[in-house]
C-alpha cells in the first residue's frame, strides 16, 4: 500500500466518525426536544384547571409531539422497521435496494450519459492541449520514447511472425517487376551525362588500362602473343621486346594525352557512345527487351530473396543494438520528435481543432456504445452492497439532514395546534 493511501484511509476514517457524531448529536437534540413537548403537554394539562391560558400551551405541546412522532416515525422508515414492529411499507431503502439500484442505474444513464450532455461536457475541454503539453515535456517525451523503444523487439518479432515482411518482400518484387528498366536507366544516364560526369568513368577506365601497362604479368602476356604472330627469324633478334615497348610507349602516351586533354577526340567519341547508348535504351524495343528480360531473370534468382532476408536481419540486428545501448541514437530522436510534435501542436490551433473534433467524437461514440454498460454495472455495484453498510452510508450523509425534519415538524405541528385550538375558542366563545 502506497504512502497516500495510508494517508487518506485515516483521513476518510476521521471524516466518517465526524459525521456519525454530528448524526448522534442531531438525533439526542430531536429527541431531547420531543420530550420536552410531551412534559410541557403533561405539566399544561394539569396546571390547565388553575390557568386557563396553559390550554394554548398544552395545545401547541400536544401538536408538536403529535408531529416530532410522526416525523421521526417517517425518518425511521427510510432506514429501518421503527421499533422492530414488522409495519408494512417501512425500512424502505433496504426493502428496495435492487429498485432503487436499477432506477439509479436507468436515471444516470438517461440524465448524464445522453448523447447531447456528453458532447457538450467533451467540447468543453481542449484535449488537443493537454497533448501537446504533455509531449512538450523533454523529460514525459523521453520517457514516452523509452516506453516505445521497449516495445521495438515485440514488434520487431510479430512483423516477423505475422508475415508481413514477406507479403513487403513480394510486394516490393511486384512493383519493381511493373517498372520499365530501360527508360528509367536512360533517364539516369541523361541525368549522369548532362554534367559531363560519364568522363570520370573514362577517366578511371584510362587509368586502369595504364596500370595494366606497367604489370609485368601483363607485358610478359602480352610479349608471348607478340613472338608467336612474329616469324621465327624475327625473334633471333628480339623483334618481340622492340615491338612491345614501342606498343606499350605509343599507348602510355596516348592514355596521358586524353588524360590531360578534356577536349580530346576519344572523349567526344565517349560523349557521342553515351548519348547513342541513352538513345537506344529510350527508344529501342530491341534494347528494352533485352533490358526487361536481365530484370526479370535478376528477380527470378533466389539469392534476392536471401538477401532481402539478410538486409532485414541486419536492420533488425541494428535497431536491437543501439536501442540496448545506454545513449540510444534512435531513443534521443524519438524524443526530440515528441518534443517537436508537441510544440507544434500547441502553436496550431487549426491542428488542435481537428484534433479536438476527432476526440469529441471518438468519445462521445464511445460512451453512447458503453452507457448501457455503465448504468448496469452500477445497478450490480448497487445490488451487491451490503444492506447495513448501504443503510448506515445513506444515514451518516443525509440522516443529519432527516433529523432537522423532526425539528420542522414538531414547530409546524406545535403551530398549527396552536390556531385550531384558538379558533375552536373563538367559535365556542361565540
Amino acid at each position: 500500500m502506497s504512502a497516500n493511501a495510508e494517508i487518506q484511509m485515516p483521513a476518510a476514517e476521521a471524516r466518517e466518525a465526524e459525521k456519525l457524531a454530528a448524526l448522534k448529536r442531531t438525533k439526542f437534540y430531536a429527541t431531547s426536544a420531543l420530550c420536552v413537548c410531551l412534559a410541557v403537554l403533561v405539566a399544561a394539562r394539569l396546571l390547565q384547571s388553575r390557568w386557563p391560558w396553559l390550554g394554548f400551551v398544552a395545545a401547541f405541546a400536544e401538536a408538536a409531539t403529535i408531529g416530532g412522532i410522526a416525523d421521526w416515525y417517517a425518518v425511521v422508515a427510510l432506514f429501518r422497521r421503527p421499533l422492530g414492529l414488522p409495519i408494512p411499507h417501512t425500512a424502505i431503502i433496504p426493502e428496495n435496494q435492487a429498485r432503487i439500484a436499477d432506477n439509479l442505474g436507468r436515471f444516470i444513464e438517461v440524465n448524464f450519459l445522453a448523447p447531447a450532455p456528453v458532447k457538450d461536457k467533451l467540447e468543453e475541454v481542449d484535449f488537443a492541449a493537454l497533448v501537446a503539453d504533455w509531449l512538450s515535456d523533454p523529460e514525459r517525451a523521453a520517457d514516452l520514447a523509452a516506453f516505445v523503444a521497449r516495445l521495438a523487439p515485440q514488434t520487431l518479432t510479430a512483423i516477423e511472425q505475422s508475415g508481413l515482411k514477406d507479403f513487403a518482400a513480394r510486394r516490393f518484387v511486384e512493383q519493381v517487376d511493373k517498372v520499365p528498366v530501360a527508360p528509367l536507366a536512360a533517364g539516369l544516364l541523361a541525368a549522369v551525362t548532362a554534367e559531363g560526369r560519364h568522363q570520370k568513368l573514362l577517366d578511371e577506365l584510362t587509368g586502369a588500362l595504364a596500370k595494366t601497362f606497367s604489370d609485368e604479368k601483363t607485358l610478359e602476356s602480352l610479349r608471348e602473343k607478340i613472338r608467336a604472330e612474329l616469324p621465327s627469324l624475327f625473334n633471333l633478334f628480339r623483334a618481340d621486346a622492340y615491338l612491345l615497348k614501342k606498343i606499350v610507349a605509343s599507348a602510355a602516351t596516348f592514355l596521358d594525352d586524353v588524360k590531360g586533354d578534356p577536349d580530346h577526340p576519344l572523349r567526344r567519341e565517349f560523349d557521342r557512345f553515351v548519348e547513342g547508348f541513352v538513345e537506344r535504351l529510350r527508344n529501342s524495343p530491341d534494347y528494352a527487351e533485352r533490358a526487361e528480360k536481365l530484370k526479370h531473370d535478376l528477380l527470378a534468382r533466389p539469392e534476392l530473396r536471401s538477401l532481402g532476408a539478410e538486409l532485414w536481419g541486419g536492420v533488425r540486428a541494428i535497431i536491437e543494438k543501439d536501442l540496448a545501448a545506454p545513449r540510444s541514437a534512435i531513443r534521443t530522436h524519438l524524443a526530440g520528435m515528441f518534443v517537436s510534435v508537441g510544440r507544434h501542436l500547441a502553436s496550431d490551433p487549426d491542428i488542435r481543432a481537428d484534433m479536438n473534433k476527432g476526440f469529441v467524437v471518438s468519445l462521445a461514440a464511445f460512451v453512447e456504445s458503453q452507457k448501457s454498460g455503465v448504468s448496469g454495472f452500477i445497478a450490480d455495484q448497487v445490488k451487491r452492497w451490503d444492506l447495513a453498510q448501504l443503510t448506515r452510508l445513506i444515514e451518516l450523509n443525509i440522516g443529519r439532514d432527516l433529523q432537522y425534519i423532526r425539528f420542522n415538524g414538531m414547530l409546524i405541528g406545535g403551530l398549527a395546534g396552536l390556531v385550531l385550538y384558538g379558533a375552536e375558542r373563538l367559535l365556542l366563545a361565540n
